[in-house]
């Protein structure tokens, strides 16, 4: 199997990561994209002793340390939060952010977090403490939840107050979506893709995104079909079924972005 083979079902899944990262499709993409082309220049830095998936995501962690993408040259944020996620990116330190999303995200044990990393496996613990600590000091906010299956809303509700944060309501449509983020706006949206009306979540976020800058993240059974990086798609993605850890992860991804817009403005 050549290389193409053998990364090809991992790319989606990279982009994901990346986009969690960095805070926005098109600066995570670009980080993507640089992997790749310094795979195509130079075959001999994928470690093929390696599981291929673990093998990739060290290749782009290595890139992530020592290239510096130039973001100025990337098409314009479609909001002002994920503008400003972009200009805070070279002033944070993102290694505990990256163990915790292999984690929480991506799903690696710490043996192959730590592989990625290029740490050993005390050092990834570490991180993975040095991230919690940080996101549990992320400032409590409001939550507006788009599902149209109550079991699960209601898990999404519990996790979410469980992470102390405060639910402003639950939509199933897209007109109960766009009613309760106009009565009240929430700090946060969290939204299904397919709606009890057959109507589309990202719509319904479009929507409100017109008249409000608010950190997104969306639900989906089948990520592959928003992470091709063929169009503007989703910077934070939740897998259904979902893991607690993977909401967490991301809530405190957004929240950081979202902080770091209001700190800078």
């Amino acid at each position: 199997m050549n290389l193409a083979e053998l990364i090809a079902p991992h790319i989606p899944y990279l982009r994901r990561f990346a986009r969690s990262l960095t805070g926005s499709q098109s600066s995570g993409d670009a980080y993507v994209s640089a992997t790749l082309e310094a795979l195509v220049a130079d075959r001999s830095i994928f470690p093929s002793d390696l599981d291929s998936k673990v093998a990739l995501y060290k290749v782009f962690s290595q890139l992530w340390k020592s290239v510096d993408i130039n973001l100025a040259d990337l098409p314009p944020a479609a909001h002002a939060w994920e503008e400003q996620a972009r200009r805070s990116l070279r002033a944070i330190a993102p290694l505990p952010r990256q163990a915790f999303l292999l984690m929480a995200v991506e799903r690696f044990s710490n043996a192959e977090g730590a592989e990625i990393l290029g740490v050993t496996e005390v050092e990834f613990a570490d991180l993975i403490e040095t991230a919690s600590t940080e996101m549990a000091r992320q400032v409590a906010t409001t939550v507006l939840i788009i599902e149209d299956e109550p079991l699960i809303a209601m898990d999404i509700e519990q996790m979410v107050e469980a992470l102390g944060h405060s639910v402003t309501g639950v939509a199933r449509t897209h007109k109960e979506a766009l009613e309760l983020f106009n009565q009240r706006r929430p700090g946060l949206v969290l939204a299904d893709i397919q709606l009890a009306d057959g109507s589309s979540g990202i719509d319904a976020v479009n929507d409100m995104l017109r008249s409000a800058s608010v950190p997104v993240i969306f639900i989906t059974a089948f990520p592959e079909r928003l992470l091709t990086g063929e169009r503007p798609e989703p910077a934070f993605l939740v897998t259904k079924p979902f893991q607690p850890d993977m909401v967490k992860a991301l809530v405190s991804q957004v929240l950081f972005f979202s902080e770091q817009m209001e700190q800078a403005a």
